[in-house]
């Protein structure tokens, strides 16, 4: 083999670490980001939450549109490249509007990036308050729950290890979805009489789980799930007969009572049809998930990061954009630290000055993620002014490139800012990718947005006849004499998007 040496050009894209975080700052939901904050708060001693009474009043910019995208490019300003310490970073955008015909508002009012960390209240004369993250906290889980009501159960060591096994193995729902034979193969694969002796202990310890509250716990099944809550309430139910009906129907195929064939159902049971119809009344009372009200509820909060409101009516409506100000931390740099930095240039002075330029990044990534929002977000106020005024029958179809040419931003930007984040508006919470729907074609030649359709088809099956529901055709016929084009199979997706139950299980028989 023979040695040679050759010269070669190529290009490639480097991303800096500071556009690295840029992007990374800009995906991150409202929670992620505030936990975000707090652990860069705990790692670089040069960042520092900004005590509010210390919070300068707010600074203005001209517009929205003007608003600064350097760290989106990879660049910085003079000030951080000559390692002086940089204006402090500031968001706050009022006016009459941009571009158009001022009844559009981008505002914040907070403005000073200074305070206290994200997520925390900001006013209010009560300091024990809580918020509805510090309630969702002091949640009890469903296992803790069922732990705390086996220690008041007198049992043996080795029987109080196999509740506390089975409760560790309910889905969040109070379901045991594995069978008591698998859960014993697990702890003892090669033993077959340690099995045996485990599927005896679990068996004790499944009846035990199940006379705990909520009751359906630890079902395996549907039927099971309703057929425990029946037998649960039947000593104190004012008619036991009705009951003792309902536990017949339980168990019936599933199906038969989720269609509400009550013929079928009269037939398999032996029952009358009045007691059947009873009996189904009392079954749709029941709770088939007992562990609902033990779910996490900290995962689902919802925190807008964008507020909208509305003043005025119909064509004199003016939209006021803002930042949620709670939502928004105050960070700024240690002025006592980066000053004895400044001062003092001894061992390990570089290795300092770097964590003082990530505090300087961080600050300015995460002004730049909210500045993004907030003109992402008065875009799409602006393109979908009609919502506002009028409903989601009124949703325009807009896509992610519409938006990008109009704020000069790349698509996966947009899609970045429009994932989990959310805007309250007068007619609720939405998610920013709730506002993009595709176009579908009208006879007159225009285009209405899928959202749109979906809130006219929920309409239609609002308003059908509970004993002859629509079927998809019907539905597509009847947008297309509305002069909507919409086939079958679209309707057919759109209502399964919507969570509506095709029209023989919404048929009342």
């Amino acid at each position: 083999m023979r040695q040679g040496l050759s010269l070669r050009f190529s290009q490639h894209l480097a991303l800096t670490p500071q556009l690295q975080q840029s992007i990374r700052l800009l995906q991150l939901s409202t929670l992620e980001l505030n936990q975000e904050v707090q652990q860069m708060l705990d790692d670089n001693p040069f960042l520092e939450a900004t005590p509010e009474e210390e919070s300068p009043a707010p600074m203005e910019a001209p517009s929205a549109g003007d608003a600064d995208i350097a760290s989106e490019s990879g660049a910085s300003s003079g000030a951080e490249a000559h390692g002086d310490e940089p204006e402090p970073p500031t968001l706050s955008v009022e006016g009459d509007g941009w571009e158009g015909d001022g009844t559009t508002e981008i505002v914040n009012d907070d403005g000073e990036w200074g305070g206290e960390p994200a997520g925390r209240k900001l006013s209010g004369s009560d300091e024990d308050e809580l918020d509805a993250t510090d309630l969702a906290r002091g949640h009890e889980s469903l296992q803790a729950a069922l732990h705390r009501q086996a220690l008041a159960l007198r049992l043996s060591q080795e029987d109080a290890a196999a509740l506390r096994f089975l409760i560790e193995s309910l889905d969040d729902d109070g379901y045991l979805e594995e069978s008591l034979e698998s859960l014993a193969a697990q702890l003892a694969p090669d033993d077959l009489e340690e099995r045996e002796e485990l599927v005896h202990r679990f068996t004790v310890a499944l009846g035990l789980l199940r006379s705990l509250e909520p009751p359906g716990v630890g079902a395996r099944t549907l039927a099971e799930c309703l057929t425990l809550q029946l037998n649960a309430m039947r000593e104190d139910a004012d008619n036991p007969e009705a009951v003792d009906i309902a536990v017949r129907v339980c168990r019936q195929p599933i199906e038969l009572l989720a269609r509400r064939d009550i013929k079928r159902l009269a037939q398999l049971t032996g029952d009358s049809e009045a007691d059947v119809r009873s009996a189904i009344a009392l079954v749709t009372r029941l709770e088939p998930k007992p562990g609902r009200r033990f779910a996490d509820v900290e995962r689902n909060i919802i925190v807008p990061d964008v507020l909208v409101t509305k003043s005025g009516r119909a064509a004199n409506a003016r939209l006021r954009v803002q930042l949620n100000p709670d939502v928004m931390p105050r960070l700024r740099v240690h002025d006592v630290y980066a000053g004895a930095l400044r001062a003092h240039r001894g061992e390990g002075h570089q290795a300092l000055q770097q964590r003082l330029q990530e505090a300087r990044w961080f600050i300015k990534n995460i002004q730049q993620r909210f500045d993004t929002i907030l003109r992402v977000s008065a875009a799409i106020v602006e393109r979908q002014k009609s919502f506002f005024v009028h409903g989601e029958l009124a949703m325009r179809p807009l896509v992610l490139r519409e938006i990008a040419d109009e704020l000069g931003l790349h698509e996966s930007t947009i899609s970045r800012v429009t994932t989990a984040k959310y805007m309250a508006t007068p007619f609720g919470t939405f998610e920013l990718k709730y506002f993009f729907g595709s176009a579908l074609g009208t006879e007159t030649g225009g285009n209405a947005s899928s959202t749109a359709v979906r809130a006219l088809i929920r309409q239609l099956v609002a308003a059908e006849n509970a004993r002859k529901p629509l079927s998809d055709s019907q539905i597509s016929d009847m947008l297309k004499e509305q002069g909507i084009e919409c086939a079958r199979r679209t309707v057919a997706k759109y209502r399964e998007a919507l969570r509506i139950a095709p029209a023989n299980l919404r048929r009342e028989l």
